[in-house]
Parts: structure tokens; C-alpha cells; sequence
């Protein structure tokens, strides 16, 4: 399946007009959107927490007249381009934090994305007729969205063990046995990368969102993560005798390239590839799970699920209402929708599609 940069196409061939934009008190050129059918709304007055278009500002032209046709009552073609889906959730002095909805046809996936101010263009709203509101953003900044890899992740901790450190309990033996299983794993998963911190673990799985214009196609596969992730539970348990949990989150690759890793020619530097704030994230769910355990609001589980990450999985006969919401104060995002779900590897795979 290959996801495009928008779910609608224009049913038109033409070239595109170019579009001089000047900005006259923080909007765009006067001349434009100025029938009484359109509403200019500024960069703080983007509406939150409804559903909005995001639209490349090539198509403003093109978006512009056609729906001037239709108000004079003419043929017209009022959903020319593409288009992408998105929500705002909270507004700064120079952002705009996003709900970006890159697939809503086979799975609900929802990705948070800051909208700098520099790369807004305009919001227009046409209040009389059944359209959503249209926030129109730089081209360079949309494509940048659509071709940079992100990345899905899990981070698998051991249970217990300060406790088996603090009674001598934890030797070099162990260790090097949990080693080589996970040697074991990752050479029957390549397309995943696996960075080890003796007790601990982090599996990073790249991917693509798709680009109408290019050879990117959509990748999005997090339902393969949890075979990982539970032989990795398992040979934790084999090696040292203890449980172990995982948290799973998604975020974005740092560089434009999709390789999973970096390392050195010298061989002694090994990059992740990524920005802190994924792994951030999966840390800041760690604390809150643990003061939610202490504080008696939920159990302990096998897995937390970030919110976003559980609610794209592909799941049949499972209601995800069922699994409560627990709150995080999350590194990434501003706004109030900061949560995890606390669950098992067993329930969660009985269901996956």
C-alpha cells in the first residue's frame, strides 16, 4: 500500500499558477480569500482540537478559485491537490502542536508534529458551507514531513535488579549468556537495531510515512515489534532469572537517511540516529508506570504502550476503550493527551491482524 501526501486528488490537469505571497499584519496577501464567504484566521486563531486540512501552499491558488466558482454557481472542483488530515492541540509563541493523522484508511495512526510559526502560510475557514478549516503551510517544511524517516521503539528493562546487585547475585556468567541470546535474536531480525546497556535494551525499528511525489512508500509495520520484543521478555528471563517489561513509543529519525545506526570508522562511536525524545518519552512513561504502581492505580504489567503507538495497532476482537488511559508528563508534547496503556505481550499479540 502506498500512503500519499494527501488522500484526494485534483480531477484536473493544468499548471499551477505562481502565488506572490505578502504578509500584511501576520496573514496573507489581502487579495486573496478576500470574498465574504472566506475567514482568514492568524496563526493563534487556528481552532484546537477539531479536525483540520493541511494543505502544501502550491494549492492555494488553485483552492482559492475553484471555490469562487462555486460560489457564483459554476462547475468547480472544490478538492483540488492533496491533502493531509491533522488536529491542533495547543499553541505557543512560535509553534503549533500538531495531531497528524498520516493513515486513518487501514489503522488509526496519529503522530504529534510541531508546525513552526516561519512555515505557516494561512488558515481559511468557509463557515457557511460544510468544510473544514484549511491551514496551508511551505512546501519545503511539508515534503520535509512526508520524506523523513521516523522510527517506532521499545525499550526492555530487567525487574530486580538493584536487588540481585546490593546480594552479589548478577554475575559477568549471566550477563554474557543474556548477550549472546540477544545476539541470537538480532540475527534473525535485520531490519531492527538492537543497542544493549548490560540490564537493559533498545530495539529501534525505522520507517517511512510515503510520498505522492517520490518512490517513498508507506512502512508503518509496529504489530512486528512485539515478536521481538517478546522473545527479548523471554531471554531475560532465561539469562537472568528475573522478569523484564517493556515500554514502546514512536518518534523521529535525526537524519534524513533511514539507517537505524550509525558507527564510526574507528568503531568506538555508535549513534542512534534519532533524537532524545522518543527515548525521553519511553523513560518519562518508566517513572510514571512506577509511581502509578506504588501509588495502587494500576498493577504492574509486561508492557506499557505509549497512547499513540497502541491506538495505530491493527487489532481484531479487542476493544482498546477497554484498556485504561494512564497519564505521563510527556518531553514532547504540550498538550493534556500525554498517556500509556498498561497491558501484556500475550493479549496485545492474541489480537494483532
Amino acid at each position: 500500500m502506498r500512503l500519499m501526501l494527501a488522500h484526494r486528488r485534483a480531477r484536473f490537469n493544468c499548471r499551477q499558477p505562481s502565488v506572490l505571497y505578502s504578509y500584511f499584519k501576520g496573514r496573507i496577501n489581502v487579495d486573496m480569500f478576500d470574498n465574504e464567504h472566506f475567514h482568514q484566521l492568524s496563526f493563534e486563531e487556528v481552532p484546537l482540537d477539531r479536525d483540520l486540512i493541511l494543505m502544501d501552499e502550491k494549492w492555494m491558488n488553485t483552492y482559492e478559485q475553484e471555490w469562487l466558482k462555486h460560489f457564483d454557481n459554476l462547475d468547480s472542483d472544490l478538492y483540488p491537490g492533496f491533502v493531509s488530515y491533522i488536529a491542533a492541540r495547543s499553541v505557543g509563541d512560535n509553534w503549533l502542536e500538531l495531531s497528524w493523522y498520516p493513515n486513518t484508511y487501514d489503522r488509526f495512526h496519529e503522530i504529534p508534529v510541531f508546525l513552526p510559526k516561519s512555515e505557516f502560510i494561512a488558515c481559511v475557514d468557509i463557515f457557511e458551507y460544510d468544510e473544514k478549516p484549511h491551514v496551508f503551510v511551505r512546501s519545503a517544511w511539508l515534503e520535509a514531513l512526508h520524506v523523513r524517516p521516523l522510527t517506532a521503539f521499545a525499550l526492555v528493562d530487567a525487574i530486580g535488579i538493584k536487588d540481585m546487585l546490593r546480594a552479589s547475585e548478577l554475575t559477568d556468567k549471566m550477563l554474557r549468556q543474556l548477550r549472546d541470546q540477544v545476539d541470537f535474536i538480532a540475527a534473525h531480525h535485520l531490519d531492527f537495531a538492537f543497542i544493549s546497556f548490560a540490564d537493559g535494551l533498545l530495539v529501534k525499528q525505522v520507517w517511512s510515512m510515503g510520498h505522492a511525489e517520490s518512490d517513498i512508500k508507506y512502512t508503518y509495520s509496529p504489530e512486528s515489534l512485539f515478536p521481538v520484543v517478546e522473545e527479548l521478555l523471554n531471554a531475560f528471563k532465561g539469562a537472568l532469572g528475573k522478569g523484564a517489561y517493556a515500554i514502546m513509543t514512536q518518534g523521529t529519525n535525526a537524519y534524513t537517511d533511514d539507517a537505524a545506526l550509525h558507527q564510526s570508522l574507528s568503531g568506538n562511536h555508535v549513534s542512534l540516529n534519532t533524537l532524545g525524545l522518543p527515548f525521553s518519552q519511553a523513560m518519562a512513561i518508566d517513572e510514571a508506570a512506577r509511581s502509578a504502581i506504588r501509588a495502587g492505580r494500576h498493577e504492574a504489567a509486561e508492557l506499557y504502550l505509549e497512547r499513540t503507538f497502541f491506538r495505530s495497532l491493527r487489532l481484531q476482537d479487542f476493544d482498546k476503550k477497554s484498556l485504561p488511559l494512564h497519564a505521563y508528563r510527556s518531553p514532547i508534547t504540550k498538550s493534556f493527551k500525554s498517556n500509556y496503556v498498561a497491558t501484556s505481550v500475550r493479549d496485545i499479540m492474541l489480537h494483532l491482524k
